[in-house]
């Protein structure tokens, strides 16, 4: 009986260890295959809420220095959030959105004409066209402020509402600036799209106007949105040509007037400004949810080579 129970408990011990074997065998297999992306997607959205978390702990701080929010979430207040409505922030806002909306809405409709022409039709200087546009975007847009100055001090002295201190003269310049590198994301997402629609709506009788608008357009909605989305944030967190153009304090945009905040370093109102800063990020981040079903079949299909 005795030599029985030793038996058996042997036995136990012997198919034990080999259970523990295999399941350190898998714990690391799993580990090497599936979850070091884990750990590497915390680190990863460690880094990017850091910044969030911390801007958030500087608005809610009623100090108004970044010193005074060093610890996260010390005090909370919603002092600078009530400071905003005795400045023009609601009319820089305004100002923005002006400017974004209708900068996104006319790239969007300036870059799928362009690609439209460039994807249907076949004409002398097509190549060419294209490859100057590419071209064209390889130089940093700095390198036309002075031409930008001079021409606005010539348009003004005729049209004023393209001279200084007019939005629609910012808008023009910004059109110049996304209709290029819309125009190659459009004309790849266009290459997509079957010709034999375009055939078969020809032999039904169908104008190339009819055709763009009516079967063409819808079908490349995804990138429309795409292309809308980045265009408005470009512009709307743009600062260099709104300061050069801009000179009024009523015709600033956020990011203009948020920078008088924080330019001084013996006066910056930290706090203000990052109260402003996230109020100023809801119009993206609603804008990139409404869109986000678009954002990954519109880059990935305008990805495809033409």
């Amino acid at each position: 009986m005795s030599t029985q129970t030793v038996t058996t408990q042997t036995g136990a011990g012997s198919t034990g260890s080999p259970d523990r074997s295999r399941t350190r065998t898998r714990r690391r297999r799993w580990f090497a295959e599936v979850g070091w992306k884990y750990l590497f997607a915390a680190v990863i959205v460690f880094y990017a809420a850091f910044p969030i978390v911390y801007t958030l702990s500087a608005a809610l701080n009623p100090f108004g220095t970044l010193s005074a929010a060093s610890g996260l979430f010390s005090s909370v207040s919603f002092d600078n959030f009530a400071a905003l409505g005795g400045t023009k922030y609601w009319t820089w806002m305004g100002n923005s959105l002006i400017i974004s909306i209708a900068t996104s809405v006319g790239s969007v409709l300036m870059g799928a004409a362009a690609a439209y022409a460039f994807s249907r039709f076949r004409f002398s200087g097509r190549r060419a066209s294209l490859s100057g546009l590419l071209i064209i975007q390889m130089f940093p847009q700095a390198l036309a402020f002075i031409a930008i100055f001079l021409m606005l001090l010539a348009l003004g002295e005729v049209v004023p509402a393209l001279g200084f201190n007019s939005k629609i003269a910012v808008i023009c310049i910004y059109f110049g600036g996304v209709l290029g590198a819309n125009t190659f994301l459009l004309y790849g997402f266009f290459n997509t799209v079957p010709i034999e629609i375009d055939e078969s709506a020809k032999i039904d009788g169908a104008s190339h106007a009819q055709i763009f608008w009516r079967l063409i357009f819808p079908l490349v909605t995804p990138i429309l949105a795409v292309v809308a989305l980045l265009s408005f944030i470009g512009t709307y967190s743009e600062f260099i040509i709104s300061r050069i153009v801009l000179t009024g304090e009523d015709q600033w945009t956020l990011a203009v007037g948020m920078y008088g905040w924080v330019s001084d370093q013996l006066s910056a109102n930290w706090g203000l400004f990052t109260a402003g800063a996230v109020i100023g990020a809801i119009p993206i981040l609603v804008l990139t949810l409404l869109l986000q079903r678009y954002i990954v079949g519109g880059l990935t299909a305008g990805a495809v080579k033409g």
